[in-house]
């Protein structure tokens, strides 16, 4: 019989980061993840590429 689960990734995503922000800084970003129906993990990476991509 075959293994049951989750297939296994392509891409290893192992790495960690905690951050600290004000109750103001976090109800933006709650917002913002909301608005626009998606996790405050995917409004993060979707901002940091966007710092990737406009600054040198």
């Amino acid at each position: 019989m075959a293994k049951m689960g989750r297939p296994k990734s392509d891409v290893i995503k192992d790495k960690i980061v905690t951050i600290r922000m004000s109750a103001e800084e976090h109800q933006k970003l709650r917002d913002y993840s909301e608005k626009h129906q998606q996790t405050i993990t995917e409004t993060l990476k979707e901002g940091v590429n966007l710092l990737y991509k406009t600054r040198d």
